[in-house]
């Protein structure tokens, strides 16, 4: 077989109906007018389609029992409520979930990204982790998805797609029967999905306008309706957009810091080169809606006799004076072929202590799914595995 044979994209069937799963209230409103709905009625259907897709889950048109007949023959016609596949899961022994899911097709030439999505339960509140890239493009020395290269940005949809195909794993739409294999949050007023956290794969300011209308939609009272508090956009430090993230979003922002240099965080974080400490940490005094109600967590992974001295966190105190913070000290979680060991507990201890002292909430984030690589900085999807072992296949073919 040929170099240029084998380099051709393998042509797959897309669906000619496009999801209306994921969209915006205006997205659905320019669906809607594509298909000749009258400009009168555009408002009151899209509040129909936003309660059947966003509070109910539901799966098919024909169960949208307040639109009519005829209406709904015609969305079937035109459109799906089609979800991605969850291709794989994995639950941890401390009840973690990690999902591996593939998008549908956006063009004929696409196979469906695949990314990983990770569920972390406790008794009072379920936190899913959520990815905003396919691969990355920032090549954090310690994070074990910066091993993978940027596939593509995911679209808004894709995005919220992850909470819709992760509501219904949980049994966490109206019907719908909890699995009864781990640890899922229940009781009354309480959510098996009660907080969003944008820390999956790849950077979500490098992909802004999807990230910010993915957070109008998971956020929306008629719909989803998670608190823009329980919304978390974590960045390695992308300083254009920080202030557009506030103004634009009024998510949390979170930033991955991990250095109180720059020039060790020029090597676990290679963006400071571009946007040094300085002025990342300005960005953060800036942040509109940031006070003490509002805090921005500070993500500091702890490495093994690299960034875990007592001078390296009175140093991140002095940094962070003056900004409304916490901390959260993360253990490595190793994964394979690391170059990067886990501080020892009394080292991170004694890091805490520091920061604790000096007035800043600095838990130590207890590690989570470590032994299905769900853990902070282990997600890796399947993506580049399987295409390597397809184009070895074509060449012994």
């Amino acid at each position: 077989m040929t170099l240029a044979a084998q380099a051709a994209p393998e042509k797959i069937a897309v669906s000619s109906k496009p999801s209306l799963v994921g969209l915006t209230r205006a997205g659905m409103g320019e669906a809607l007018r594509a298909i000749g709905t009258p400009e009168r009625e555009i408002r009151m259907r899209v509040s129909q389609l936003w309660h059947w897709i966003y509070f109910q889950g539901a799966r098919d048109f024909s169960a949208m029992l307040n639109v009519s007949k005829v209406m709904r023959q015609k969305l079937d016609e035109h459109f799906s409520l089609a979800r991605p596949e969850v291709v794989e899961e994995q639950v941890s022994t401390d009840g973690t979930r990690k999902w591996l899911i593939r998008m549908a097709p956006v063009d004929s030439f696409d196979k469906g990204a695949e990314v990983e999505c990770v569920y972390i339960p406790e008794a009072d509140r379920g936190t899913l982790c959520v990815s905003s890239q396919v691969g990355c493009t920032l090549n954090c020395t310690f994070c074990h998805t910066g091993t993978q290269r940027l596939v593509r940005n995911l679209t808004q949809q894709e995005i919220v797609a992850q909470l819709i195909a992760a509501r219904e794993r949980l049994g966490d739409f109206p019907g719908l029967t909890p699995p009864d294999n781990g640890l899922i949050p229940s009781g009354e007023g309480v959510r098996a999905v009660s907080n969003i956290v944008f820390m999956g794969m790849g950077e979500p300011l490098y992909n802004f306008e999807n990230v910010r209308d993915a957070v109008e939609i998971l956020s929306d009272g008629d719909g989803l309706s998670l608190s823009k508090r329980r919304i978390t956009v974590s960045t390695s430090g992308v300083v254009p957009q920080i202030e557009r993230l506030g103004a634009e979003s009024g998510a949390a922002l979170a930033i991955s810091l991990h250095a109180v240099r720059d020039d060790l965080r020029d090597q676990l974080v290679p963006l400071n080169r571009k946007y040094p400490i300085k002025e990342l940490l300005q960005a953060c005094r800036d942040y509109p809606g940031a006070s003490n109600a509002r805090r921005i967590t500070f993500e500091y992974v702890m490495l093994k006799g690299v960034n875990d001295s007592p001078a390296e966190a009175r140093e991140l105190v002095r940094l962070l004076k003056g900004i409304p913070a916490k901390i959260n000290l993360i253990p490595f979680n190793p994964w394979p072929g690391a170059p990067y060991e886990c501080s020892d507990w009394d080292r991170i201890e004694k890091f805490s202590d520091i920061v604790f002292n000096a007035g800043y909430a600095s838990p130590v984030r207890t590690p989570r799914g470590r032994d299905i690589l769900a853990a902070c900085g282990q997600l890796k999807s399947e993506t580049e595995k399987l295409r390597a072992r397809a184009r070895l296949a074509a060449e012994l073919d």
